[in-house]
Parts: C-alpha cells; structure tokens; sequence
C-alpha cells in the first residue's frame, strides 16, 4: 500500500507547510509534485505485487495501480498546468495544489477498493474536494454557480449510491465485492440486490456524466477552473469507471437487466451527448458535451461484459486522459482573466499566431475524433469489437455513427485555426514548463496510437 501511504503522507506534509510557511504557495506548489512523482515511482515499482489489504478491504498492486499512475499522472499535470494559470486569474492559493492531491487520494481509494464501503469513502473525499475546486475562483459568480450545482447534484447522488449499498448489504450481509460475486448465483433471484445494484449505477453513472445524470456537466465544466475542468473530466471519470468495472465484472447471462440498461445508458449518451455538441460555440461547454458522448463510448465496453469490453474500457480511459488534460490545457493557455478566448471563433488564425500550440490542439481535436493513428482509435476498435462479440451489434453500429458525428464538431475547431483569419493581438505564451507537459501528453496519445499492443498486454496482466 505505499504509493497510497505516501502520497497521503506528503499530502500532510503540505497541509503542515501551508500552516506554517508565509507565502506558501511555492513551496506546496513543489512538494505536490515531489509527493506525485514519487506516488507514481511506487505505483511503477509495486506493479506486480497482488494482494488483499486490512481485511480484504483494499487491493494492492496490478488494477488498482494502474489506475493509481493514471489518477497521480492527471493530478501532476493539472498541478503543473494550474501555476501559471492560476497566477493569470489572481487566485494563486497554496490550497489549491492540496486539494487535487486529496482529490488524487479519493481516486486512489477507488480503484483499489474491495469493498463498497472503501468505494463510497474514496468516492466522497475525491467529490468534496472537487465541489471547493469547481468554486475556487470565489469572486466569480460562474464559479460560484458551478460549485453550487456540482454540490447539490453530487450529494443527491450520493444519496442514490449510499441506499443502493445498504440494500445490496442487506440482500447479501456482505459489502466484500469479490464476496457478492461469489453469491452472485443466489442473488440473481433477489430484487433488493437488484435494487441496491441499480441505485449503485446511477449513482455512479452520474460521476461519470452519463445521460440522463449529465445535466451538471456543461455549467459546471464551463465555470470551474479551465485545468480542474480537465482534472475533473479525466481523474473523476477513470475514478468512476474504475468502480464500475469492478462491480459490474459479471458474466452478462447473470444479469440480463443490468446489461439492458447499460445498453440504453450508452446508446443515450453517444446520441444526445454528439447531438448537443454540434451546437455549442463555447469550447469548454463542446469538450463537456463530447465527455458525455466519450462515457457512451466507454459504456458499450462496460454492456458488452466481456473480457475485451473490460480491457477496452481500461485502454481509452489512458488514452482519453491524455487527450482532454492535453485539450483543457491549450484551452487555459489561450484563456485570459476576463474568461475571453472560450469561443470557439476566438481560436481563429492560432495557426499564424501561435503554430506550436494549433499543431497540439489539432493532435488533441484529432484523437479526440477517434481518427488514427492516435490512442483513441484502438480504444474504441477494442470497445466497438467487444459489443460485436457480445451480440450487441446494434450499438456497435450506433456507436460508429454516432462518431462520425463527433468528427465534424472537432474539425471545426482545427478548420477555424488554420483556415480562418483572426483578430490580430497578443496571445498568450505558456511556460516551457507547461508547455512541456502538454506536448508529453500528446507523445503518449501517439504512443497509444502506434504501439498500443504494449499497453493492451499490461492491461491483460491487471485480473
């Protein structure tokens, strides 16, 4: 358990430097990457340690370290893109850098978690901290609005999972998720169990902004900071779904309405969520209804129960958090205090301006549409094969359809930046830094995208 032990360790220490230190800032700022670069060396090098925790309430090594690197990965480049941005929005708070690793923490509880109420724990430390994130520009009535909504609607969510977990205790007198699937053949007669499992996927459906409990994504998305909207979009979604993949890892002849609905859940998403973006001219309010759409995707994978589905869903959610931290990035870049530069007309001529952070953002626009070569695009082959191979062709055939719609609204965006003439004026320069880290995340996207093979065998060592 020491990439969790540490990082939680650090986490105090920079909780204890914030108390201590005047003008703190730099120095959280610098202890929030020391404690995540060293959380992911641990999470690398326990990789292949499995085994079962404090009474089989937590798992370490494999699954739930994969994911750890993911989360601690996002969280260090949400970290690194958030110094300059903040300091341009005049909210450079030392607290800020804690509550993502807090928030990094939650996740980590997650995706390691062996029982439901680890689950709801981990679950709950990553969403409170996100709810003060979303609001962090205090003096912003959007952000307040943002935090407003994503609170109010978070914690009636929680609501739903909470009750579910209690009925599927008191169906099964277990919590233990490797417990319920051992009992999973006498439980299928069981409506409290299917009960408790259904508010248990709502609940969780709405952190991943699956319709119809998507209707926070776009105010929310849109007035948190622009790289907590990427955290939030990235970290929080793969946190979900890593929960999901755990509990709902059942052989589909077992649960047949399960798979039904997760069918539909994904079907909506993919239509409404592509749909709604088509129309959006505000950049960051298109990303949000794309992630609606991108949690269809990842849907499909989770309907086609399968061991395929499974490793597809684990491959686009690596994929995808380089993507949209890549994204969300170059949007904070070009972002000014006054929130100008969202639109997406405001990206016109970037390509004369700024060619370095067009070429990205096109890398990004592009992966994002699913096309090769980048990661993406074996994400969604893997996943669209699972349906085929589980009989569900019908969404199979929605999803490609459905993408293909997804491709006219991120070209737009690439269009506008080459082939339209801007306003002239200053844009903005990120640090080397900064743009450091964005230009990693678009090498891993390629790398996903041309050896992904390396990535799908570790995938298959996780169970």
């Amino acid at each position: 358990m020491l990439p969790l032990l540490f990082v939680t360790g650090f986490s105090f220490i920079v909780l204890i430097s914030e108390a201590l230190v005047k003008k703190s800032e730099p120095v959280s700022y610098w202890l929030s990457l020391i404690g995540l670069a060293g959380g992911i060396v641990l999470a690398v090098s326990g990789f292949s340690v499995k085994s079962d925790s404090f009474s089989s309430m937590l798992t370490s090594g494999g699954y739930g370290n994969f994911f750890s690197i993911l989360f601690l990965v996002s969280a260090l480049v949400t970290v690194v893109l958030s110094r300059d941005y903040i300091r341009t929005t005049h909210s450079d708070f030392g607290e800020f850098y804690l509550l993502i690793i807090f928030a990094a923490i939650g996740m980590m509880l997650m995706a390691s978690a062996a029982d439901l109420i680890v689950l709801f724990l981990g679950l709950e430390l990553m969403s409170i901290c996100l709810y003060v994130l979303a609001g962090f520009f205090r003096k912003k009535l959007k952000s307040n609005e943002s935090s407003f909504k994503y609170f109010v609607l978070g914690a009636f969510s929680t609501g739903f999972l909470l009750y579910g977990i209690a009925l599927i205790y008191g169906a099964s007198h277990s919590t233990n998720i490797a417990r319920l699937a051992a009992q999973l053949p006498m439980l299928a007669t069981s409506k409290l169990f299917f009960a408790g499992l259904g508010l248990v996927l709502i609940g969780l459906a709405f952190k991943i902004a699956a319709v119809p409990f998507h209707m926070w994504v776009p105010d929310v998305y849109e007035g948190a900071p622009t790289t907590i909207t990427g955290f939030m979009s990235t970290g929080a979604k793969a946190a979900a779904f890593a929960a999901l993949i755990m509990i709902f890892n059942f052989p589909p002849f077992h649960l047949p309405n399960i798979r039904e609905g997760l069918a539909l859940l994904a079907a909506a998403s993919m239509i409404l969520g592509n749909v709604v973006a088509i129309s959006q001219t505000n950049i960051k309010r298109m990303l949000a209804y794309s992630s609606v759409a991108h949690a269809g995707y990842m849907l499909v994978g989770l309907a086609a129960m399968n061991q395929l589905g499974r490793n597809g869903i684990i491959f686009y959610l690596a994929a995808y958090t380089m993507m949209n931290l890549g994204a969300f990035g170059i949007v904070s870049f070009l972002e000014r205090d006054s929130d100008e530069n969202l639109q997406i007309e405001s990206y016109a001529g970037l390509a004369t301006r700024r060619p370095v952070l067009a070429a990205l953002m096109a890398v990004f626009m592009l992966s994002l549409s699913g096309l090769p070569p980048f990661g993406s695009f074996f994400g969604k082959y893997y996943i669209f094969l699972a349906a085929v191979d589980s009989q569900l062709t019908w969404l199979a055939i929605l999803a490609v359809l459905t993408s293909v719609i997804g491709v006219y609204y991120y070209l737009r965006v690439v269009v506008v930046m080459y082939f339209k003439e801007g306003v002239a004026g200053e844009t903005p320069l990120p640090s080397y830094f900064s743009l450091a880290a964005v230009s990693l995340t678009a090498m891993a996207i390629l790398y996903l995208g041309i050896f992904p093979s390396s990535v799908l065998d570790t995938i298959q060592r996780l169970f």
